[in-house]
């Protein structure tokens, strides 16, 4: 390999690993507001999000009530098939408003976009792209 050859191959790599690596992102601060709608607190995200019913993928039908305070989601009650969960906020890595029921049966995930709703045992998919009706 010519030592040109080499430096050409070297700065490949360096641009390769530039695309792929993220910087750090800046410790959260306590109740930031930022300006895309939402409160990050303790390093979760906090969306506003409404209450209502909701419209899923293949026809599944949920309504979500939501207990906040201080603008910090703490709780919904999830109405699925003839039942309601209460569901406790669980922090999530990710930092993404996380949800489950006592028995661990269900859990519901909220993005300002959509909604999912997952089996708490298995973590598949129960219902996908539910948006408020």
């Amino acid at each position: 390999m010519t030592p040109h050859s080499f430096a050409a191959a070297f700065a490949s790599v360096l641009v390769l690993a530039a695309c792929t690596s993220q910087p750090p992102a800046p410790p959260p601060s306590a109740g930031a507001e930022t300006g895309s709608g939402y409160v990050q607190n303790g390093g979760q995200f906090e969306f506003a999000l409404g209450s209502g019913d909701y419209r899923c993928e293949l026809g599944v039908k949920l309504h979500i009530g939501r207990e906040v305070r201080d603008k910090v989601n703490h709780r919904i009650q999830l109405g699925w098939n003839g039942h309601t969960y209460s569901m406790e906020r669980d922090p999530s890595n990710s930092g993404l408003p996380r949800f489950e029921d006592a028995a661990k049966s269900l859990v519901w995930i909220d993005l300002p976009w959509k909604g999912l709703l997952l089996d708490g045992r298995t973590q598949k998919p129960i219902a996908n792209e539910c948006r408020l009706a």
